[in-house]
């Protein structure tokens, strides 16, 4: 553990707390994208299996359960909740999410550390996870006006694994053998996808306009 890697742990925290304050307090998924928060949910779901036959930390088994329950949770809301499902824009969130499942699960089989279950299913959600945001995206750019909560919530999403880039430069540095190409090139190919993103996010903070990304 690091300060980089708690950092990015807390970030990617607050944006689940942001997302659930949304939901919860306001009953409105208004500029969320379902899709985005299945494949997460998908995410969490494959990446957590080892969850009750490995023990790591306590801080680690809380984490994993935070995430998965969340993920889960946050899906359910946006499908079945009678007040918050209203506010869902399924005409606009249109992005055909099951077709970034297989192309990560093909590459999953192909490039990974062992060829194991647990492992090609851990490598899946590092493929799938770097272009679970593309559907949010999406929805942003459709929908051009972005409300606080929604677009602090991808601010924080990115600035996550940001941090973890930090993470793992400082422990490529500090830790011997410290090597995961898979991991630190879906991190990298993650972290440019929020490019766009985060320009024009910083240049409506800077102006004190309302977020808007080009359509």
């Amino acid at each position: 553990m690091n300060i980089f890697r708690l950092a990015g742990d807390m970030t990617h925290l607050a944006s689940v707390l942001v997302l659930l304050l949304k939901i919860h307090t306001i009953k409105s998924c208004a500029g969320v994208s379902l899709k985005t928060q299945e494949l997460y949910a998908m995410v969490f779901a494959t990446r957590y299996l080892d969850i009750f036959t490995d023990f790591i930390s306590v801080y680690n088994t809380i984490m994993k359960l935070i995430f998965l329950g969340s993920s889960f949770s946050i899906v359910w809301y946006i499908r079945h909740h009678r007040v918050v499902r209203r506010s869902y824009d399924k005409d606009q969130d249109t992005f055909r999410h099951y077709f970034l499942m297989l192309p990560c699960l093909i590459l999953a089989l192909l490039v990974n550390e062992k060829l194991t279950f647990k492992e090609v299913m851990w490598t899946f959600s590092l493929y799938l996870e770097a272009v679970a945001i593309l559907p949010q995206l999406v929805l942003l750019q459709r929908t051009r006006n972005i409300d606080n909560l929604t677009g602090q919530y991808v601010f924080l999403l990115g600035a996550y694994r940001a941090l973890y880039i930090l993470n793992w430069i400082y422990r490529y540095f500090t830790e011997p053998h410290f090597v995961h190409w898979i991991t630190w090139i879906a991190g990298v190919v993650q972290t440019l996808l929020y490019a766009d993103f985060f320009y024009y996010y910083f240049e409506s903070w800077k102006n004190n306009v309302r977020l808007q990304l080009p359509a």
